[in-house]
This record gives C-alpha cells, sequence and structure tokens, in this order.
C-alpha cells in the first residue's frame, strides 16, 4: 500500500512539474509513514514540506495542489491535507480486502521482496572456539545470525552463511594438552590437573576415546611430564599458572612428537567440532561454509596479509615484535601481529579472514560478535582500510549474553570449569522453538533474562506458546468444518470479502497488509525481534476474533469470507515463524 501511495505522489508530481509548480530536476525521496492515530488516516506523507522551498509557497498550499493532482484510486477512499501540509491518506475497505487474495495467492511467499536484487553478502555467526560444548551464551548468537540471514534471504539477498572455526592458537594447544592429560590419568597415571586446563566432563570423554583408538601410544610417565615445570597456581599467591600451562604444551610436543601432538590435538578438534556441527543442525542452523582458521595459516594466506602491510607501510618493529599502526585508522592504540618469539597472534589471523572476505566479491559482510568484542571492531576494520578495502564492507552485530535463570535463580556459568548449561542441554529442556522464539525476542544489543520455567509453560503468558496456539487454532477450525461435512470454498469466500465489516475483520486485514513492510523493515535493519513483536500482536488480534465470532455459521457467504481470512492469518503466522526458525503447529 506503501508503494501505490509513492506511485500516486509520483504522478502528482509529475503534473506539477509540468505545470511549472515544481521544477523539473527534483530528487525525489518519498516517505510515506503508516498514521499513529487511525482517524487521521492509514498513511501519511510530509512531501509538500520537503519541496515547498523548490515550489517557493508555503508547504500547506503545495499539499492542497498535489492532493489536486493526485490521480483517482479505487483504493483510497479520501485524502485530507493537516496541520501545516501533511497528507493524510485514508484506504478503501476493498484495498485490505485485497491483501486476503494476495495471501492466497503467494502462499509461501507472500511478504517476500526482492529489494536486495541478489545482491551477495556474508553473514558469519557463532564462531565459538571448539574448544567445549556450545552453551547457551552461544545460542543467542546462533538463533540471531540465522534469523538474520534467513530474513535477508526474504528480502532477495543472495547469503553465504559462514562457521569461522578457530582450530589454531593457544586456546586449542591448551584443549589438546587437556585431552592428554586426561588420558594419561586413564593410563593410570597420577596427574595434578592444571588450573588453566578445560575441565569438563567431555575432556574425559575425549580422553577415554583416544585410549580406546590408540592404547598406551601416548603414554608417558606423570614424573617426565611434569619435571621441571613452572608452578602451577594452585595456592593463591603462588606460581603462575599461565606459565606452567604454557610449559606443558610443550612438553606435550616434546614427549608426543609433531604426528602423535597432531593425533591429539584433531582429537580434541574433531570431537567438539562434530559436537557443535550437530547441535547447530538440530537447532536449525546450517552455514554454507566452515571455514578454517588453520587453513590461513597454512595456506600462508597470514604471512602474505603481514607482509601486504608491510609493504604498504603499516607495520614497524618493536622490541623484536611486529606492530600495526591501527591508531592511523582511529583505533586507541597500536596492535600486536607477529610476537616477539615469532608467532603470529590471533588479530593477524583475523586480518588475514577479513581481507579474504573482502576479496571474495561480497557487497556487504556481516559478523555477529559477542558484545564483550565491541572494542576489536575498531581495529579490524582499520586494518580492511589500510589494505585499501572499504571498512564500511563490514557491519559488526553485537550480541549480548543471555542470562538463563531457573526457579527465579540466576545459573552461574565458567566455560573453563566445565560449568554451564549446554545448547543441547537447553534445546531438551524447553524445546528448539522456544529457545529460537525466546533468544530474538529482544533486540541483539540488548541484555536478556531467559526464564525457563516461562519457556517450557503452556500458557498466555509464553510468548511463543501463544503465537503458536493461534496457528493451531486455525487448523483446529478447518477440522471442525470438516467435521460438519462442510468445506471451504475459496472462490466464493473472495468474491464476497466485502461482508468483513467487524472492527476484528478490519484490524485483521490491516495487520497481513503491514507484513511485508515490516519484513523488508527486520531484514534491511537486522531486527528479528521485530517479526517477534508483528507475530504477538497477529496472534492477540486473532484470539480477540476467535473469542468474538463464530467462524462456521449458516450464512454460507459470510462463512467463507472469514474462513478466507483466518486462513491467510494461518498463512502469515506460518510463514514468519518458519523465518524464525520456529514451527508451525496444527494442534496443541
Amino acid at each position: 500500500m506503501k508503494q501505490l501511495i509513492k506511485n500516486l505522489l509520483c504522478d502528482a508530481v509529475f503534473q506539477l512539474q509540468q505545470e511549472g509548480v515544481l521544477p523539473k530536476d527534483l530528487k525525489l525521496d518519498i516517505r510515506v509513514e503508516r498514521g499513529r492515530n487511525k482517524e487521521l488516516g492509514d498513511f501519511a506523507c510530509n512531501l509538500a514540506l520537503v519541496l515547498s522551498k523548490s515550489a517557493r509557497c508555503k508547504p500547506r498550499d503545495l499539499a492542497e495542489k498535489l492532493v489536486q493532482a493526485l490521480p483517482e484510486s479505487a483504493s483510497i477512499s479520501r485524502i485530507e491535507v493537516a496541520g501545516p501540509g501533511f497528507i493524510n491518506f485514508f484506504m478503501a475497505p476493498a484495498a485490505f480486502q485485497k491483501v486476503i487474495l494476495a495471501v492466497h495467492e503467494a502462499g509461501e511467499a507472500y511478504g517476500r521482496s526482492t529489494i536486495g536484487r541478489g545482491r551477495r553478502v556474508q553473514v558469519e555467526f557463532v564462531s565459538a572456539n571448539p574448544t567445549g560444548p556450545l552453551h547457551v551464551g552461544h545460542g543467542r548468537g546462533a538463533a540471531y545470525g540465522a534469523t538474520v540471514a534467513d530474513l535477508l534471504v526474504a528480502a532477495g539477498f543472495e547469503v553465504h552463511r559462514e562457521y569461522y572455526v578457530n582450530d589454531a592458537g593457544r586456546q586449542m594447544n591448551i584443549l589438546a594438552t587437556s585431552v592428554w592429560l586426561r588420558y594419561l590419568e586413564l593410563c593410570g597415571e597420577e596427574i595434578i590437573f592444571p588450573v588453566s586446563g578445560y575441565r569438563g566432563e567431555y575432556i574425559r570423554d575425549i580422553g577415554a576415546a583416544l585410549k580406546n583408538s590408540h592404547g598406551n601410544t601416548f603414554l608417558h610417565a606423570a614424573q617426565t611430564v611434569m619435571a621441571d615445570l613452572p608452578e602451577d597456581a594452585i595456592e593463591e599467591g603462588r606460581g603462575d599458572k599461565e606459565a606452567h600451562i604454557d610449559g606443558l604444551i610443550q612438553r606435550a610436543r616434546q614427549l608426543l612428537g609433531e604426528q602423535g601432538y597432531r593425533t591429539v590435538f584433531n582429537a580434541g578438534l574433531e570431537s567438539i567440532l562434530g559436537d557443535i556441527r550437530k547441535d547447530l543442525e538440530e537447532f536449525g542452523v546450517v552455514y554454507e561454509e566452515w571455514f578454517s582458521e588453520r587453513s590461513l595459516v597454512e595456506s600462508g594466506l597470514v604471512e602474505k596479509t603481514i607482509e601486504r602491510l608491510k609493504g604498504c607501510g603499516h607495520l614497524y618493529e618493536k622490541e623484536g615484535a611486529w606492530w600495526f599502526k591501527s591508531t592511523d585508522f582511529g583505533d586507541e592504540k597500536d596492535r600486536v601481529v607477529v610476537r616477539d618469539n615469532g608467532e603470529t597472534t590471533y588479530f593477524a589471523s583475523d586480518v588475514a579472514y577479513h581481507l579474504d572476505k573482502a576479496e571474495r566479491g561480497y557487497e556487504k559482510v556481516i559478523d555477529v560478535w559477542g558484545a564483550d568484542h565491541h572494542g576489536y571492531v575498531p581495529r579490524v576494520k582499520a586494518a580492511l582500510a589500510a589494505m585499501g578495502k572499504q571498512p564500511d564492507l563490514l557491519d559488526v552485530l553485537l550480541v549480548q549474553f543471555a542470562n538463563l535463570y531457573r526457579d527465579g535463580k540466576k545459573v552461574q556459568m565458567s566455560t573453563r570449569s566445565g560449568s554451564f548449561v549446554t545448547l543441547r542441554e537447553l534445546r531438551e529442556e524447553v524445546g528448539k522453538d522456544a529457545a529460537r522464539f525466546f533468544y530474538v525476542m529482544r533486540k541483539c544489543e540488548q541484555h536478556m533474562d531467559f526464564d525457563l520455567e516461562l519457556a517450557k509453560s503452556q500458557s498466555n503468558e509464553n510468548p511463543v506458546y501463544y503465537v503458536q496456539y493461534a496457528h493451531a487454532r486455525i487448523c483446529s477450525v478447518m477440522r471442525q468444518l470438516k467435521e460438519r461435512e462442510l468445506s471451504w470454498n475459496r472462490e466464493q469466500g473472495e468474491a464476497h470479502l466485502s461482508l468483513l465489516t467487524e472492527a476484528h475483520e478490519q484490524a485483521l486485514m490491516a495487520s497481513l497488509a503491514r507484513y511485508p513492510e515490516l519484513l523488508e523493515t527486520a531484514a534491511l535493519n537486522h531486527e528479528p525481534h521485530q517479526v517477534v513483536y508483528y507475530l504477538r500482536d497477529l496472534a492477540t488480534e486473532f484470539h480477540t476474533y476467535y473469542n468474538a465470532h463464530q467462524f462456521i455459521v449458516d450464512d454460507e457467504k459470510l462463512r467463507n469470507a472469514r474462513f478466507s481470512l483466518i486462513l491467510a492469518v494461518g498463512h502469515v503466522l506460518k510463514n514468519a515463524l518458519l523465518l524464525l526458525g520456529v514451527s508451525a503447529p496444527e494442534s496443541m
């Protein structure tokens, strides 16, 4: 409907240009907004205020001329000029009735658009270190990233979903060493497990699998393993836990050799990454690509990126380390890319990875990161600028952590100690639908509290249950129709939509008309929560209609018209739920 009004206004402007009221070289930016007060119209436009200077007349006078020049349309019942020059449009009932026809005609495609024009967008999300199972904190990023990607597809973009596998670096070495130490325990060695090691039960499971497949191949005496290492910080005020774990990593490499260490390393990586893949697939999250950080190093791309920065004069050497001059591009301080021991940093890999993204031909690159990475954004954009890429190519969407509550108490979590609720456990407790829906109920930058009891409840207070129940109710009414040996006559129903004159019916039709516009806005602004709000409003309008009126009435024409309406509501409920990764059950 907005587009119809824009087209009419374009025709009116053209007419005034021909009459000399408006100059012919205007750059039009017609903005039509939904009316906040139904009494002031369904839509409003401030075009007269915008063009009054060009027309050299008062905005209200120009608004009157625009209204006079507007072509007639059966979809508009009347037009009024209000205030200093706003043009208010009142839509005819037939305009909203046509929406029902559009929904039935488009079906699953209703609401989708081509505004993206096939532009290529990459969305990278989750990308959790494969050092342990995904927990409830990762779940929010997974639900948000997947929904943003699906919304962009619905808006006509070509989307490439990607998971960046951090399979290189110190944390992965700590994981491998932790697995080996648990393996040694299972071989009968008495090991004092390091403070900085990964302690979750899943590490023992990987160690057990390693022993089952390799026997005592990697066995070394605990005394040999622990000899002459820096003291761990087991007691407060004593030892250095980081120096101790680094010493253990070096000892593991030394005793196992390159091939043995790689076997242990891969055992941890493959086990955890396999679980991550499975968890995400069962959560309804799929990717076109799993990109390996290790491939950046092994292909030489990290080294080439560093050399490229050196060649551009954006690196300098200080105390044996190489630093990127990120302050030249607005960052708060310069960043190390090569340590004094010759090892490249995580930042160096990230720069290489984003350079690779930039050179793959995407028109937009979207990263979904945890809010604790906000300080990382300027340095990555700085690196892109330093290598001649447009920093605006990259959009970083920051997702706040989700706090989990059980029985009114916050669940405390620690990844390193293994004390956390996994995404799998959450899904098994509340279900995929509730988890996906709850995670996107708020703006990504807002903190959210995930109430387990609410998510499991079958009540109107549970928002996902409330919305799904609206769809199930529509399916139930269809079954009741069949039980009475009646059927919906689509042709008759659509021919008598003018009978839908009740206020509840008018409200539902207006909401259905709003859905395509809502979908575009949610996609372009990366705001899935807008779809959630819309669904809750639509469900409320339907439940109210259901409680106030009978659908299976004796009047055949009215009955079919009402079924045309509620089935259109069912289509939109299902379409929107599926975009959120949530099912639309037919019974509950």
